[in-house]
């Protein structure tokens, strides 16, 4: 029986996914071999000896110390693109928002008073404060094409806009589901100096801090709209108010409201809505039990931020997971561990991540307990698994 430790409410769609005759799923648990969590901060959480796997119901992984699960050999999950959709809708949503004026019109008609012929005259007087444009024929530009941005890109495309993006880590399966009409920006300087708009599907690194600043809004188009539904800390907020207030930027959209934002004239701030739908909660539940269900079980390893992808299909003999430092002679030493245990290997898979390398192995007969013992023993050996 594994013991599942949730450190947030779970979509039960994704709970549904680890049978009851198999897996004790609790918000109190003592000695977990997983933990499924979306939010919760773990950085100060004391880590169970027995924890095997660490899943996050979401693509985010600032909450978790993914250095400290690396160095216990534990892999911590992720579910990219499962709330993609969510994400993209709201950034089309918050493009139109700024483009159309919505909020500040739909405050000034809140607030009207007097009899309906008053209203009627006050509309017709006021709306003229409003006007907005038109997305067809601008230019979005998207920093970062991974699950999401490429979603948006897409979807721009379709719309009628003109679509750069800028990811130097795209991947080839990543640039097939792009459109052929995203046209590629040689910098992020070179994207910001040519759109109307722009939007970040980043994460929150040193690379990615404060992104736009001073600096860059200096070369980037009078009138352009930032839309910032990744990360706090990504747009420099003080200095993209101070452009605002001079004429610089036509208006900011973001997830991450503070005081400097929330009441500012041409700033709409959301409270963390991006995958804030039912359809991306499920979604991510459901991929993120999957991924540590097929760990737990067959040592698979799919969407880990810290570990190498590994899937190697189960045959008739027993199978052993090992994590360990990525350093010479490893295998051999695994190999010849085995060898001296009388077991013979029948399919083997080794892979390496930075720092760490994983072994899945499948042998001939049952892995005794001293055998995973011995392994354990050897330098660089982080955890050992016999499935």
């Amino acid at each position: 029986m594994y013991k599942i430790l949730t450190l947030n409410n779970i979509s039960i769609a994704g709970l549904e996914r680890l049978p009851r005759d198999q897996y004790e799923i609790a918000s109190e648990i003592q000695h977990p071999d997983a933990i499924l969590l979306r939010s919760f901060k773990m950085h100060d959480m004391e880590i169970p000896l027995t924890l095997k796997a660490v899943g996050r119901a979401g693509a985010g992984v600032n909450n978790i110390p993914v250095d400290k699960m690396s160095a216990m050999g534990i892999p911590v999950f992720n579910a990219p693109g499962a709330n993609a959709n969510a994400v993209k809708e709201l950034v089309l949503t918050g493009m139109l928002l700024a483009a159309r004026n919505i909020c500040p019109a739909w405050d000034f008609a809140r607030n009207l008073e007097g009899d309906d012929a008053s209203i009627g005259k006050q509309v017709e007087a006021g709306k003229k404060n409003f006007g907005g444009f038109e997305l067809p024929g601008r230019t979005l530009g998207v920093i970062g094409l991974g699950a999401i941005g490429r979603q948006v890109a897409n979807a721009a495309v379709s719309l009628g806009m003109n679509v750069i993006g800028f990811d130097p880590g795209i991947t080839v399966e990543g640039a097939w589901e792009l459109s052929s009409n995203v046209k590629k920006a040689a910098s992020v300087d070179d994207l910001l100096s040519n759109v109307d708009f722009v939007t970040f599907h980043v994460p929150l690194v040193d690379a990615t801090k404060n992104m736009i600043n001073v600096e860059r809004l200096k070369i980037m188009k009078d009138k352009v709209v930032i839309l910032n539904f990744a990360r706090g800390g990504i747009v420099d907020d003080e200095a993209v108010c101070a452009a605002i207030d001079e004429g610089k930027v036509y208006a900011y959209v973001c997830d991450f409201p503070s005081n400097l934002l929330k009441s500012h004239q041409r700033v709409i701030t959301l409270p963390h809505l991006g995958a804030s739908t039912q359809e991306a909660e499920d979604n991510c539940a459901i991929m993120v039990a999957d991924e540590v269900r097929e760990y737990l079980e067959n040592g698979t390893i799919r969407n880990s931020v810290n570990f190498p992808e590994v899937f190697m299909s189960r045959t008739d003999g027993y199978r052993i997971a090992i994590v360990n430092s990525n350093v010479p002679n490893m295998v051999g030493q695994i190999s010849t561990a085995l060898g001296d245990a009388g077991l013979n290997i029948v399919d083997m898979l080794n892979k390496s991540r930075g720092d760490l390398a994983y072994t899945l192995v499948d042998v001939d007969q049952p892995v005794a307990g001293s055998v995973v013992k011995n392994i354990e023993a050897i330098d660089g050996v982080l955890a050992v698994r016999a499935l």
